[in-house]
């Protein structure tokens, strides 16, 4: 099921920029879709939720529909069944399946950004990719480590998605791009929109750095030079140990 909410609204002329959420109905999602409504400097903006699976509830999403702005249009697919192998589905990438590759297509805009259940942006984000992203294929902000527990910011990712070329994943990966920063030109990039299904990780939940691998390949990139996403720190993945050992030592100095 598709449905489009705005009343009054024409979907029909192409969005500034869409933004593409997959969620299981984290209580998260909330503060997520709110800091994409909130974005400044944006004409028209489509938020795309889509519900891989519905394991909290439902009621989230008329609240989100009621908080609509004007500016802004939100466009909530949930087919009733998950495509994650996580939920019994047949794509790798666990967290959301085909989802992120769907709305991606089914985005009104050129311009699409990526924000997962449990993240938020700052009201400039949106816009300063579209600056960025002029004249390029995609491009990506900075990001911010926020305490998962209290919603605290801890200080600025100076390690890991900081772009190509850099970082602590430059000599395996060619650097990082955190999904929750980037933009991508859905036209330019099209090739490559199939790949938020898989993943190059053996516990399926490397569907990101395969696009970034992709992305990196194909070039023509641009940076903001902001530190405009919010990045949740929960249970320690599979580099939190080095994460959280760096965070300690900034802490000691």
């Amino acid at each position: 099921m598709t449905t489009h909410y705005n009343s009054g609204f024409d979907p029909q002329p192409l969005f500034d920029a869409s933004v593409v959420i997959p969620t299981v109905l984290r209580p998260s999602l909330a503060k997520a879709v709110i800091s994409a409504f909130a974005q400044q400097g944006v004409s028209r903006l489509q938020v795309l939720v889509g519900v891989d699976k519905a394991l909290g509830d439902a009621a989230i999403l008329d609240d989100l529909k009621d908080a609509c702005p004007d500016h802004c249009a939100i466009t909530i697919f949930a087919p009733g069944y998950s495509t994650s192998i996580r939920h019994g589905g047949p794509h790798e990438a666990v967290d959301g399946g085909s989802m992120r590759s769907i709305l991606t297509l089914a985005a009104n805009s050129r311009y699409v950004a990526y924000l997962d259940d449990d993240n938020w942006w700052a009201e400039d984000h949106i816009s300063s990719l579209l600056q960025a992203i002029q004249g390029h294929n995609w491009a990506f902000s900075r990001r911010w480590f926020v305490n998962g527990n209290t919603n605290g910011v801890i200080c600025e990712d100076i390690w890991e998605a900081v772009g190509p070329g850099r970082g602590v994943y430059n000599t395996d990966f060619g650097g990082f791009v955190d999904t929750n920063c980037l933009m991508i030109d859905k036209i330019a990039c099209l090739g490559d929109i199939h790949a938020w299904c898989a993943s190059i990780t053996p516990d399926t939940n490397g569907a990101d750095r395969w696009v970034f691998e992709r992305l990196l390949k194909r070039g023509g990139f641009a940076a903001t030079d902001k530190a405009t996403a919010f990045y949740r720190l929960t249970a320690p993945d599979a580099d939190g140990k080095k994460r959280f050992a760096a965070l300690k030592r900034m802490s000691e100095r």
